[in-house]
């Protein structure tokens, strides 16, 4: 992979990624899942409300809105917006742009690399295989491996202790804002991408860029990222 000639360079012992939205875009078919259980209980809703998902464990935010559906757990919303996965026509997942190829020079460089998502396990390990990169990952934190779901730090305090490397020494990727204030909060520098949000709404993230094509691994190991795309 090429290194771009305007880059900063970020010494780094381990890499944390999200899944939906940072390695793969399954958000496509995630808002199309919320939006069909609103619609199907009659409840009104918008983007906004829909974006809220993004990044948070669904069970979470469903708890949050149970009072908008009258007379059903969140347990049995989130079930029910789950069976959507399997209808004709939802739209198919995707490999964010330049997402395996980094995994997989990452992973020739010789660095610890985990996976934290606010999906179960199924779901995620699912999508890991779509991606055939499962096998590059050394640990994979799930929905139900955290007692507190992001923006909370837990999964990626977790992820930075079991891979055995300080927060401060690992870079996490994220694309969506509650992602973004979990890294930050356990001490990882954090690239955001703009797959699912506009970039001011990952402001909190110390690079952001437009997907992982513009990351390279540069030698040290080190990653090499758009001067343009660091914040002040």
């Amino acid at each position: 992979m090429a290194v771009e000639s305007r880059a900063l360079e970020l010494p780094l012992r381990a890499a944390v990624f999200d899944l939906d939205g940072t390695l793969i875009d399954s958000e496509p078919r995630n808002r199309v899942m919320w939006r069909k259980l609103f619609a199907s209980h009659g409840v009104p809703h918008d983007e906004e409300l829909i974006a809220s998902f993004a990044g948070r464990r669904g069970l979470e935010v469903l708890r949050d809105l149970q009072h908008m559906f009258p007379g059903r757990t969140a347990e049995e919303l989130f079930e029910e917006a789950i069976s959507y996965e399997s209808l004709p026509g939802m739209p198919p997942p995707e490999p964010v742009p330049g997402a395996v190829e980094l995994v997989r020079s990452l992973a020739d460089a010789g660095l610890p690399l985990a996976v934290v998502t606010s999906g179960q396990r199924a779901y995620a390990e699912g999508l890991l295989a779509v991606l055939g990169i499962r096998d590059l990952l050394d640990i994979v934190l799930t929905a139900g491996d955290v007692a507190t779901g992001k923006p909370h730090p837990e999964g990626y305090l977790a992820a930075a202790r079991d891979l055995g490397v300080p927060p401060a020494e690992a870079i996490g990727f994220e694309d969506a804002p509650a992602g973004v204030a979990a890294v930050k909060a356990a001490g990882m520098t954090c690239v955001g991408i703009t797959t699912t949000q506009p970039a001011m709404a990952l402001a909190a993230a110390d690079h952001v860029v437009a997907d992982l094509k513009e990351v390279n691994v540069a030698p040290g190991p080190a990653l090499s990222v758009p001067a343009s795309g660091a914040r002040p």
